[in-house]
């Protein structure tokens, strides 16, 4: 096992997806966490205001996939009360899964954030997590954790995940959100 202080594990380039309005906060301690304080992965992460919003749909894609996940090999799906409905969300989680020409496919995590419902309990319910996430983690592609500023811990997951890539078929077979999505809960 990989640790801190241990025999150092690769450090990966992880890619994090996550609701921009609603956990940013827990982005910048993932990342002051993880990758300033313990040096344990680089950043490949979309900032606020890194892509102009106004650009056609398939504009916004091809940059999220062509600057941001090209070279990531693990994406982290940051995971609050409204993840599940981001249609970025669901396009990140679908273009680091798909093996390219141009960039390999990256291995996918999610993390249930503390202002997640289920946090608590350490549950969840499966529709209110992202759908492409979901279908990933029933496969074993995926695997689902709660919050946890461990350097170690998350360095193992990120491991995993990377490790877990080449190991299992991802599932990429629901349609793309084609906006974002509304209600309590998804249905398929």
């Amino acid at each position: 096992m990989y640790g801190i202080g241990s025999l150092k594990a690769p450090r990966h380039k992880v890619f994090v997806s996550y609701h921009h309005d609603n956990d940013q906060y827990y982005r910048n301690e993932f990342e002051r966490l993880f990758a300033a304080q313990n040096d344990i992965m680089v950043s490949r992460s979309v900032k606020d205001g890194d892509i102009d919003t106004n650009l056609p749909t398939e504009t916004i894609r091809q940059k999220i996939r062509d600057e941001y996940l090209s070279d990531s090999t693990v994406t982290v799906v940051l995971i609050g009360t409204e993840t599940w409905k981001r249609k970025h969300v669901d396009w990140e989680i679908g273009s680091s899964i798909r093996q390219t020409r141009l960039s390999s496919r990256s291995g996918l995590l999610g993390i249930l954030l503390p202002s997640y419902p289920g946090y608590a309990k350490n549950s969840y319910n499966s529709q209110t997590i992202p759908p492409r996430l979901f279908d990933n983690l029933e496969n074993g592609f995926a695997k689902l954790y709660c919050w946890n500023e461990s350097p170690s811990s998350m360095q193992q997951w990120i491991h995993d995940a990377f490790e877990r890539r080449n190991k299992f078929q991802p599932n990429n077979s629901r349609l793309s959100f084609g906006k974002n999505r509304t209600g309590e809960f998804w249905r398929d």
